[in-house]
């Protein structure tokens, strides 16, 4: 089996890598199996003319040497004339299958006149093809030629020796042509496929380029071939989905960057203010408490996170868990840091309210929307929720400034802020990643751009437990 295995493995290597060279070697075995069949065609169709030109010359010979052959007597006579000594060559007359004459320089017993007799032995005319010692081939034809008492027979030889060059020669020439026309078809069929793929691999690099930098640039198909368009396409919808991987892949970075400054900070701020000075153990305790409290938020950030963005991503249509709202808001508001002046209180319509949506899910959606809702404040912050037809509504109101009506369209596109020089360190995700959570589980966070004075946001989510049955 591996000696069986062997041969296979080295045309494998010996195979042309390249497209344009397999292209190239099908073009050329194609081409030399067809001109194969050509010149065995050619030169037995030439061989077959060749032979029927010697055939001719023969049967005119045998017809000359006939008029000079009397067969209205008793007995077959060959008469003399000017130029027998050109007739007699390589010529035999028979009467019947008495041997009457013969070229004057063969002998009696030898092939040829044992051949021409075999041949005068026939009623009809016949050719055959015989070997003579130091000739080669020669052919021969008979010619019966019938009178009143019986019929005599001229047979006529020429030597194949000039036919048989020619056709060599043919043969010859047939073949540097062959040779010619592959060499020809190989070097053109090479130019060809390679200036018609000289299109595809511009767009394999162009490609390539555009999906390392998530580049907006696309193939223009209109103005190429249908297969390079179709190429084309393929390649913008392949791109269109690398630059939407690397865009979420940048939103991700971003929103995990933005949600863990805050306790990052913290751990920072503890331990800046634990190393000014000797502190009890006490302390040390609570710093260390803050700290792990700190950190534990970080590592519930980045699972919440990262498990949302792998699970909507893999299963879009995943259904959600299930939450009690109040609870979350209430620890959420517990956790600020709000100044003195501004007070956030939480208001529900009912004690319990099921959204369906996971806890930690919910406390990142809220977290950004209640930090803004705090940070521009001027003295009330307040989070409400209640039932709505087949969900829960939040609402999030500060009566601060507001949002500056000529940035409200970009309110949710990430990296936009409405004053990047207003003192905060804001990187402007925080209300985009609202909008993303809410809208993965199912849900909306709006902007009310009537309410005054101040800022309302809202959020919508489907209601939480069992879907009811539809039957």
């Amino acid at each position: 089996m591996n000696r069986a295995a062997r041969p296979l493995r080295v045309l494998r290597r010996l195979a042309p890598r390249t497209l344009r060279g397999r292209l190239s070697l099908v073009a050329l075995t194609t081409a030399a199996l067809l001109m194969t069949v050509l010149t065995v065609v050619f030169n037995a169709v030439m061989d077959r003319h060749l032979q029927h030109q010697a055939d001719d010359e023969l049967r005119n010979r045998a017809a000359a040497v006939a008029t000079t052959i009397d067969t209205s007597g008793a007995r077959v006579r060959v008469l003399e004339t000017a130029n027998d000594g050109l007739l007699d060559a390589n010529v035999w007359i028979y009467a019947g299958t008495q041997l009457l004459e013969q070229p004057p320089t063969g002998p009696g017993d030898s092939p040829l006149t044992r051949a021409a007799g075999r041949l005068a032995g026939q009623p009809q005319p016949a050719c055959t093809t015989a070997r003579a010692h130091g000739h080669g081939a020669v052919r021969m034809c008979s010619l019966p030629v019938p009178g009143n008492h019986g019929t005599a027979t001229v047979v006529t030889a020429l030597d194949l020796a000039p036919y048989r060059a020619s056709a060599d020669t043919l043969l010859l020439g047939s073949l540097v042509l062959d040779a010619v026309m592959l060499g020809c078809t190989y070097m053109l069929t090479r130019l060809s496929v390679g200036r018609a793929l000289r299109p595809v691999r511009t767009m394999t690099d162009q490609a390539t380029q555009w999906s390392a930098v998530g580049s907006d640039e696309r193939f223009k198909t209109e103005d190429h071939p249908a297969e390079l368009a179709r190429l084309g396409a393929s390649l913008d919808s392949l791109l269109d989905r690398i630059r939407t991987v690397l865009r979420h892949e940048q939103q991700l970075t971003g929103e995990l960057s933005h949600e863990l400054r805050t306790p990052l900070a913290r751990i920072i701020m503890e331990l800046d203010w634990w190393r000014t000075r000797p502190r009890t153990d006490a302390e040390t305790h609570a710093s260390h408490q803050v700290i792990a409290d700190a950190a534990q938020s970080m590592r519930s950030i980045c699972d919440t996170l990262l498990n949302e963005a792998r699970d909507h991503g893999a299963n879009p249509d995943a259904t959600p868990g299930t939450t009690d709202v109040v609870p979350v808001m209430h620890r959420l508001v517990r956790r600020l840091d709000t100044a003195g002046q501004v007070k956030t209180t939480v208001e529900s319509q009912a004690p319990v309210l099921e959204a369906g949506i996971t806890t930690a899910v919910l406390e990142r959606l809220l977290s950004p929307l209640l930090s803004n809702a705090v940070r521009y404040a001027r003295s009330r912050v307040t989070l409400s929720a209640r039932c709505v037809a087949g969900g829960v509504r939040i609402d999030v109101v500060d009566d601060g400034p507001g949002v500056p009506e000529a940035f409200a369209d970009e309110l949710f596109q990430p990296g936009r802020r409405a004053d990047p020089g207003d003192g905060h360190d804001g990187a402007g995700l925080g209300l985009p990643l609202a909008r993303r959570l809410a809208r993965a589980a199912g849900g909306e966070v709006t902007y009310d751009p009537g309410h005054t004075p101040g800022a309302r946001f809202t959020v919508s989510l489907p209601a939480g437990g069992p879907e009811p049955d539809r039957r």
